[in-house]
């Protein structure tokens, strides 16, 4: 593995900035974090007017049929982690042979998410990708029914060796559409199951009562917030009782209410990107789920809950919900419009919303080996021109992109 040093470079380690630093990576990890400019008998590359982040953490996409992008083009926007949230253990298995080849994302995955008969996400697919390949995929999904079924789900998941589990508890409320739903007698038993063995449950909800009742469950996280109505004390006891934290993932909720088109827009054709992501990619993001049909369903909804929930001191952190189906959203490119989302519409300074893609996602995840800038850890690093501490905007300014210290060799020619 490569070893180098970068100095004379802003260093925000993930919780704490040195205005003029250096950080040097030897074989794959962090050796040293300096606040004085260090010497290195090695490769040395001086960015003054920089800022080195650790490499962003996007807690929720869904690489559906081992999309062959999903990791590459989020490693190129300096996600260096990624969160699947549903997917077949099969196309996890391919998707972990091609991260072998280098140029791509970490993966961590739940595998199958705690699925029952047509209940979520079953009915949507099949209303919007109906084909033999579409429900030969679904063919594998659990098909959850008592709570014996949910302990013996995690014993399943614990072979694959998982890193979190997922659930799903959607009633179509904001869809406008009635689907199944588990029993919370299921939904319980998984969530108790999981937590015997150490494993963080996080659900799916987009209404707030499901919010509140899987909350009641007892689950660690939400991988949405709400958009039919706004927030209501009960929504920030229901959180605090579980000291839960909050994925809101405000660019799909834009893309589901059409709100969000705007941005959407002006994040795909940001010419600072271009290189980085292809057409076809671009396209989808300009184009709406639109899947919001409830009376008063908003996107101020979701930034109310978002901001409530910050100000109740709840953890809240960063999640894209990208997806080959999911137009609207494009792997890494969301992440950074999330950012920019928590600034702009939720009350976050830029430090609090890097934090929110960094540091405070590896703590919730219990991913202990990256998130920060510091000694022994993944040398997972992001290198943007400018402050994006005082400006969020400048996370778009990419300039490097490390995964255990290998450059993304889209960035060969600037180093």
């Amino acid at each position: 593995m490569a070893s180098f040093l970068i100095k004379d470079v802003r260093v925000f380690d993930g919780e704490n900035t040195i205005e003029n630093g250096s950080v040097l990576v030897e074989n794959g990890h962090i050796s040293k974090v300096s606040s004085s400019t260090s010497d290195f008998d090695g490769p040395t590359y001086s960015r003054p007017g920089h800022t080195l982040l650790p490499g962003l953490i996007d807690t929720h996409i869904h690489a559906n049929s081992a999309n062959v992008v999903a990791l590459p083009q989020a490693l190129r926007f300096g996600v260096t982690t990624v969160c699947d949230m549903h997917n077949e253990w099969y196309n996890i298995l391919k998707l972990r042979k091609q991260r072998e080849g280098g140029d791509c994302a970490d993966l961590k995955t739940t595998s199958f998410a705690a699925t029952i008969d047509m209940g979520w996400p079953m009915p949507i697919v099949l209303m919007t990708h109906d084909s033999p390949e579409t429900r030969e995929e679904i063919a594998t999904w659990p098909k959850l029914k008592t709570p014996e079924d949910g302990r013996q789900y995690i014993q399943d998941r614990l072979k694959e060796g998982v890193d979190y589990i997922k659930l799903m508890h959607e009633s179509g409320t904001v869809m406008g559409h009635e689907f199944n739903k588990p029993s919370i007698e299921l939904q319980k038993a998984v969530i108790d199951e999981a937590h015997k063995h150490g494993l963080t449950v996080v659900a799916h909800a987009t209404c707030l009562a499901d919010t509140l009742e899987i909350l009641e469950a007892g689950v660690d996280g939400m991988t949405h917030t709400f958009i039919d109505q706004p927030p209501t004390p009960a929504l920030i006891e229901a959180y605090k009782k579980n000291n839960a934290h909050c994925n809101p993932t405000l660019a799909a909720m834009g893309s589901g209410t059409t709100e969000g088109k705007a941005t959407q827009e002006k994040f795909a054709h940001d010419a600072r990107i271009q290189h980085l992501i292809e057409k076809n990619e671009r396209d989808q993001m300009c184009k709406c789920m639109s899947f919001a049909q409830s009376k008063g369903a908003t996107c101020e909804n979701a930034y109310e809950s978002v901001r409530q929930l910050k100000k109740a001191g709840v953890p809240v952190v960063i999640g894209s919900d990208s997806a080959g189906p999911a137009v609207g959203t494009a792997y890494g490119l969301s992440t950074h419009q999330e950012m920019t989302l928590f600034v702009e519409q939720c009350g976050f300074t830029p430090e609090e919303a890097l934090k929110a893609a960094t540091s405070l996602p590896a703590k919730r995840f219990n991913f202990s080996d990256r998130g920060h800038i510091k000694e022994g850890l993944r040398a997972d690093l992001l290198l943007v021109e400018g402050n994006p501490l005082e400006n969020i905007d400048h996370t778009m300014d990419l300039r490097g992109v490390w995964t255990e210290g290998q450059l993304c060799s889209v960035y060969n020619e600037k180093f």
